[in-house]
């Protein structure tokens, strides 16, 4: 019995130092484990107002449902879910309603007057733009050339803004060269060559007019004329090679 008892200790010593062995081993499987477990989920998308009044946050997918707040320029928000159809066309601006969060609130807002693209800061320096936006649009560019004569020099600087949206560069060229809030986006649909004339013509103006040249209700180009009896102004808007390009040439006169 004795024999018995002394074979069966031994036994469950040699079992149970297996399992003390077999622990480690068990461990260096967690590693293995970890990797199968689902990715992290990708960062939340963020977009900026560019509408120069400010955007409208409201309860619901629609111009109509109530206002909880109105989110200014240059405001930057989360967005929660994108909408992908445009299901609407706010002067010209197609668009949908995208569901966005801002100041702790969730709504919906107008996706034409919110992109990607942060807009410039009042009185923004074109270079110093370009310079920022190239941090996180890399095909940002700017060039800049100088000519004329020592008494009437002239410059010409041009813009390549990583966008095939026109309200987005005409948005920009507001900002950066001064276009006057007076003349609204032109919309595609219209006559072939438009010319319009400001309103409110600044005293010191000769001419400061909109010409806006459109092929089958779609826009080809847009022209801003400003000249004084100390310089000309001329910036223009169009597409090139996939990007929308701003162009200011400069002169004094």
């Amino acid at each position: 019995m004795k024999t018995k008892a002394l074979a069966i200790a031994t036994t469950a010593i040699i079992l149970f130092t297996s399992c003390e062995e077999k622990l480690p081993q068990q461990k260096e499987l967690l590693p293995e484990q970890i990797t199968n477990q689902p990715p992290p989920q990708e960062k939340t998308t963020s977009l900026y107002v560019i509408a120069a009044s400010g955007l409208s946050l409201r309860e619901y997918n629609n111009l109509k449902s109530q206002k909880l707040a109105v989110m200014p320029y240059g405001t930057k928000v989360e967005v929660v879910t994108l909408e992908a159809n445009n299901t609407m066309n706010v002067r010209g601006i197609k668009g949908g309603m995208h569901q966005v969060l801002y100041n702790n609130k969730t709504g919906f807002a107008f996706s034409g007057y919110l992109s990607d693209l942060f807009p410039p800061e009042p009185g923004a320096n074109p270079k110093m733009y370009i310079a920022d936006l190239q941090n996180t649009h890399p095909t940002a560019n700017i060039t800049e050339l100088v000519g004329g004569t020592a008494s009437k020099p002239s410059s010409t600087e041009t813009l390549l803004i990583p966008t095939t949206k026109w309200h987005e560069a005409y948005l920009i060229a507001q900002k950066l060269y001064g276009i006057p809030r007076d003349f609204a986006l032109p919309d595609p649909k219209g006559r072939a060559v438009q010319k319009t004339s400001n309103p409110n013509m600044p005293i010191d103006a000769l001419v400061s007019e909109l010409l806006v040249t459109r092929l089958d209700n779609t826009l080809v180009e847009i022209v801003y004329n400003y000249t004084t009896s100390n310089f000309k102004q001329y910036v223009s808007i169009g597409l090139q090679n996939g990007m929308m390009k701003i162009e200011q040439q400069y002169t004094i006169q």
